[in-house]
């Protein structure tokens, strides 16, 4: 971390997932909050920086070094800490200590000198009983779960390496993963929880299961549909994958056969055009699906149909752990049935909040000016059904019908993922839910860059590593005044 970095991460204050101590003479107290954050979303406490944000750092011997070494010892189970020391010039034996954990999914409750902490905030707290009695029961039998098993005559060299890589460069970026997972790509899956005993779990041939790695369940089912039942084809298709590449398919599959409209925002000159259904809420659907489903049910997988009204997404195996689909709308526990899997998804920047993910699929819905998805069970299976068609978007008119222009509809993603803000070209990607940058994308990119629909963010810079890409907020030929 560079001080410019510190300085942009203190900014925001303390919060949820960030807590400020004057030294690490308050280590104890710096130990309780750590321990909430593995039992919540994952934080950073920085030792040297005062309630107020004013950076006054402190010595770091190595006597300090050892006793924070053994207070986190003092957590558990043991926690999986990253520790770095940001100078202050000019006196660089000034150091600010960040200490930051990653969410502790799979192995909470944690505790810290026999209690158990939660974070409310910005606020640090002792563990409620309830809350206390579930985590520990929902941890009572972790090896038992189907994820935890261990992969029989599989190994490393079965899974697809560019992946796993790609999924440590993600998290990094992302703040979800430490910049050393680069360096140490051989403990990839040590440090992302999917060994046993030294052996591979099916969690990891899950997400990255490649050849005869891939599970039979590991499937995805995708159709078109002509009318509003199944009597007639107009495609489908029946993939087997590792969870990422089932999840770009499905994406590609919904660009491809899911109508455009255009319309001019009440606050905008410009004509955006977007999917019948929200690329955001679509992404966060299937992710659902791919973190949830229980793949103990060889033979079971996760089905999407497009009708001419309706996309409709089953996922066998119900909702876990008794959830009702009428709670989903709403704020609710987060149980997920595969905490590993959901974990990988979310130092992937896949998931952004544990328990959160139902009510984004709604919240995105809403944004974009359409209905509300429904969600229900039905047959042992959860399924998701989008409403889509011209009733369903009074504010829009058609632009296209759907057709396979895969090249279009890309360009279309790009420009709806940009308008939450700029991005580079591998956040791009994996907002649109691709597994690479691929030709495609760049020749997207080039082209919208071509006809002035968006700008780099470096201009003088073009090919800096530091470069993004945002929708230009002039359109072209129209100069300021």
């Amino acid at each position: 971390m560079t001080l410019a970095e510190l300085e942009r991460l203190i900014a925001g204050g303390e919060s949820e997932q960030l807590e400020f101590k004057r030294s690490t003479g308050q280590l104890r107290s710096g130990c309780d909050t750590l321990c909430a954050f593995l039992n919540g979303q994952g934080g950073t406490v920085l030792f040297g920086v005062k309630d107020d944000g004013r950076i006054v750092g402190q010595q770091c011997s190595d006597a300090s070094r050892r006793e924070l070494a053994e207070a986190l010892r003092r957590i558990e189970p043991a926690a999986q800490a990253t520790i770095e020391e940001v100078a202050l010039p000019p006196h660089p034996e000034h150091r600010v200590i960040a200490v930051r954990v990653p969410p502790g999914q799979g192995l909470r409750p944690f505790f810290h000198d026999g209690r158990a902490y939660q974070r409310i905030t910005s606020s640090t707290g002792r563990m409620p009983q309830p809350v206390l009695e579930g985590l520990l029961l929902e941890r009572g039998h972790p090896i038992q779960r189907w994820e935890t098993q261990k992969a029989a005559g599989i190994t490393a060299a079965d899974l697809d390496q560019e992946e796993i890589l790609r999924t440590l460069r993600v998290g990094v970026q992302a703040g979800r993963l430490p910049e050393a997972a680069l360096a140490d790509q051989a403990g990839a899956l040590e440090r992302l929880q999917l060994l046993r005993d030294g052996e591979l779990t099916l969690a990891a041939q899950v997400l990255f299961g490649a050849g005869k790695a891939v599970l039979p369940q590991c499937q995805l089912r995708l159709a078109r549909f002509r009318g509003t039942d199944k009597r007639e084809f107009l495609d489908q298709r029946q993939l087997n994958g590792h969870a990422f590449l089932l999840l770009e398919e499905a994406i590609l599959f919904c660009q491809r056969h899911l109508s455009t409209s255009a319309r001019i925002p009440r606050d905008r000159l410009e004509r955006e055009e977007q999917l019948a259904i929200p690329l955001p809420a679509l992404r966060e659907a299937l992710v659902n699906a791919l973190c949830h489903r229980d793949y103990s049910q060889q033979g079971a997988a996760i089905s999407l149909a497009i009708f001419d009204n309706r996309l409709e997404l089953w996922n066998e195996g119900g909702l876990p752990f008794g959830l009702e689909p009428e709670a989903l709308k709403g704020e609710h526990a987060s149980r997920p049935r595969n905490l590993l899997i959901a974990d990988v998804f979310y130092r992937r920047g896949l998931i952004e909040r544990w328990g959160r993910g139902t009510q984004v699929i709604v919240e995105e819905c809403q944004r974009a000016g359409c209905p509300e998805p429904n969600y229900s069970l039905k047959g042992g299976c959860f399924v998701v059904t989008f409403p889509v068609g011209a009733e369903s978007e009074p504010e829009s008119r058609p632009e296209s019908e759907p057709e396979s222009r895969p090249e279009s509809d890309l360009a279309r993603g790009v420009l709806q993922v940009l308008q939450n803000g700029p991005l580079g070209k591998a956040e791009i990607a994996n907002a649109l839910g691709h597994r690479s940058i691929s030709a495609s994308l760049n020749r997207t990119i080039r082209q919208l860059l071509a006809d002035e629909t968006i700008a780099f963010t470096l201009p003088e810079k073009p090919n800096s590593r530091l470069q993004k890409y945002q929708l230009r907020s002039t359109p072209p030929g129209r100069g300021g005044s």
